[in-house]
C-alpha cells in the first residue's frame, strides 16, 4: 500500500500483470467532537452545526471532461446508467468504523467513450457551516482492489496540512 502525498501518482496495475477489474473507493472520517460553545439556543434549534458531512463523488469523463450531469455519481445519483459505477449511499456524520462512504467501480463495464474517472471528496455546505478538511479527524480516501481486498493507495485528508482550508479535493 502507498500512503499518497499531494500530487503523487501511483499505478493501479496489478502485480504479476493481471488486470484490475473491480475497485472500491472508500472515504472515511470521524465525527467532530461536540463542543458546548453553542449554548442553550443552539442545542434547541440545531445551530451548533458541529458535524461535517463529507461526500464521495465520481465524474465519468469523455475527452477529459464531464459532458452531462448523468455522468456524475454521488449521493443524489447513486448509479451510473452503464452500471459501471455505483455509490453505496450517503453518511452524514462519519459515525461508525471503517469507510463511511464507498463507491464501487466495475472497470470492465465502463463504456469505451469514457477516458477518465475522477474521484472527488467534498464537504456538504462547507462555506455555510464554516467547515474544511483541517477540521476533520482521521479523514482518508483509499482505493482497493475489491477482488483481492488489497489496498493500493490511501490519502490522509486530515493529517495533511495542505488540506487545511480546502472544502473539495480531487483524490484520484
Amino acid at each position: 500500500m502507498v500512503n499518497l502525498q499531494k500530487g503523487q501518482k501511483v499505478s493501479l496495475r496489478k502485480e504479476g500483470g493481471g488486470s484490475l477489474r473491480h475497485l472500491l473507493v472508500g472515504l472515511g472520517w470521524d465525527p467532530v467532537e461536540k463542543t458546548s460553545s453553542g449554548g442553550f439556543l443552539s442545542s434547541i434549534f440545531g445551530g451548533g452545526g458541529d458535524d461535517i458531512d463529507c461526500d464521495a463523488s465520481v465524474l465519468l469523463c469523455k475527452d477529459g471532461r464531464i459532458r452531462t450531469v448523468d455522468d456524475l455519481v454521488y449521493y443524489g445519483n447513486l448509479k451510473h446508467a452503464s452500471g459501471a459505477v455505483q455509490h453505496a449511499g450517503d453518511n452524514l456524520t462519519g459515525e461508525g468504523d471503517g469507510d463511511d462512504e464507498q463507491v464501487f467501480v466495475d472497470l470492465d463495464r465502463v463504456p469505451a467513450e469514457y477516458d477518465k474517472l475522477i474521484f472527488v471528496v467534498t464537504i456538504y455546505h462547507a462555506k455555510k457551516r464554516k467547515r474544511d478538511f483541517g477540521k476533520l479527524q482521521h479523514a482518508y480516501s483509499r482505493i482497493v482492489d475489491s477482488d483481492t481486498n488489497q489496498v493500493h493507495c490511501r490519502y490522509d485528508l486530515s493529517e495533511n496540512a495542505q488540506c487545511n482550508g480546502k472544502t473539495a479535493l480531487i483524490c484520484g
